[in-house]
C-alpha cells in the first residue's frame, strides 16, 4: 500500500532554527504515514545526540535523504573530495541504519559543478552503492537539476551502465527542465516497466524552463504541475510504494503551518484512489 511521507526538511528548517528536537511534537500533529529523514550539514557535529534522539522518539522513517553537499563533492572530483565523500557517506549510512530506514536517497551531482564532469558521478555511484548495501540500504539516485544537460539524459545513461539502478522522480525537478511531460512518453516507459522508479518526491513548481530564480519547492496546488495527470500515470504503472512531500509551510513566527501540510497529504491520497 502506498505511503505518504513528509520530509523532515519540510518541518525542521531555517525558520525554526533546524531544531530537530521539535520532531516529536510536530509528528503528533501531522497526518502522514511516516517521514523521510533529511540530513543537514550542521548536524554532523552532533551525530551522537541526533542519533540517540531519533532512536528514542521512534518515528517511522523508511526513507532517508543523504546530506546534499555529498553530491557537490562527487561532482568536483579529485582524491581529497572523494575521500571526504566516502567519510560523509559512511556517516549517513550509519544513521540510516540506526533509524531503520530502507531507502537512501542521494543527489549524485550538485553545486556549481553540477553535471559538468559527469564521469565523476558515474564512477562514484558504484562505490556508494556497494557501501549502502553493506548497511542493508537501497541507494536511489534523484533526478537532480543540471546545468549542462538534463536529468533524464543522465538517468538513461546511468541505467545503461548500471542495469539494476533505482531512481527517485522529483516532480519539481522534472518540471524545471520541462521534462514533466516527457515522463508520459512511451520512450521512457521502460523506467517504470523495469522497476527503476522506486520513490517519488511530490513538489509543485511555478517557474518556466530552467527558471533558476523560481526554483522553489512548493506545496502541491501552489504551482503549475498537473498532478491529476501525474498520479494517473503512477496508478497506471502499478506503483504502490513511497511518496515524500518536501515543501515547507511556515507562519511568519517560524511555526509550522500544520493544517496546510495536512491538506496536501489528503489531496495526494485522493489522487491515488
Amino acid at each position: 500500500m502506498a505511503e505518504i511521507l513528509c520530509s523532515i526538511g519540510a518541518i525542521i528548517s531555517k525558520p525554526n532554527g533546524r531544531n530537530y528536537r521539535k520532531l516529536e511534537e510536530l509528528a503528533k500533529q501531522l497526518d502522514c504515514d511516516g517521514y523521510e529523514f533529511m540530513m543537514e550539514k550542521p548536524w554532523y557535529d552532533e551525530m551522537g545526540d541526533l542519533t540517540a534522539y531519533l532512536k528514542d522518539i521512534q518515528l517511522y522513517m523508511p526513507v532517508m535523504h543523504c546530506e546534499k553537499s555529498i553530491g557537490e563533492k562527487i561532482s568536483l572530483g579529485g582524491k581529497e573530495n572523494l575521500s571526504e565523500v566516502l567519510r560523509l557517506f559512511e556517516i549517513n549510512c550509519k544513521l540510516a541504519k540506526a533509524i531503520r530506514s530502507k531507502k537512501l536517497v542521494i543527489h549524485l551531482w550538485g553545486g556549481r559543478t553540477s553535471d559538468s564532469r559527469f564521469e565523476n558521478n558515474i564512477n562514484t555511484y558504484a562505490v556508494l552503492k556497494e557501501r549502502a548495501e553493506y548497511y542493508g540500504l537501497e541507494l536511489l539516485v534523484e533526478n537532480v537539476v543540471c546545468n549542462k544537460q538534463d536529468p533524464l539524459t543522465h538517468i538513461c545513461e546511468l541505467a545503461h551502465i548500471y542495469p539494476g539502478i533505482g531512481f527517485v522522480v522529483d516532480t519539481k525537478m522534472a518540471a524545471f527542465h520541462s521534462q514533466q511531460e516527457k515522463i508520459y512518453e512511451p520512450e521512457y516507459s521502460w523506467l517504470w516497466q523495469e522497476g527503476h522508479i522506486r520513490h517519488y518526491h511530490i513538489n509543485d513548481y511555478a517557474g518556466g524552463y530552467m527558471d533558476w530564480p523560481n526554483l522553489t519547492t512548493l506545496v502541491i496546488g501552489d504551482g503549475k504541475i498537473d498532478f491529476k495527470k501525474f498520479f494517473h500515470l503512477v496508478r497506471e504503472t502499478g506503483y504502490d510504494g513511497t511518496f515524500t512531500t518536501e515543501a515547507s509551510a511556515y507562519f511568519s513566527d517560524g511555526n509550522v503551518n500544520v493544517e496546510k501540510l495536512n491538506r496536501q497529504f489528503q489531496r495526494i491520497r485522493e489522487y491515488l484512489r
